[in-house]
């Protein structure tokens, strides 16, 4: 949990290497709000 009380903004987050990190980054006990352009796949 070394992102504990941390908050990620990530863009182009809805596939690829962004939901790859916004994934890391939550496994890692950060709070993460992601963005992409595609909504549908971004929910």
């Amino acid at each position: 949990m070394r992102l504990h009380g941390k908050t990620a903004l990530i863009t182009g987050a809805a596939r690829g290497i962004g939901l790859a990190f916004a994934r890391a980054y939550a496994a890692e006990g950060a709070q993460v709000c992601i963005a992409d352009i595609d909504l549908a796949a971004a929910r």
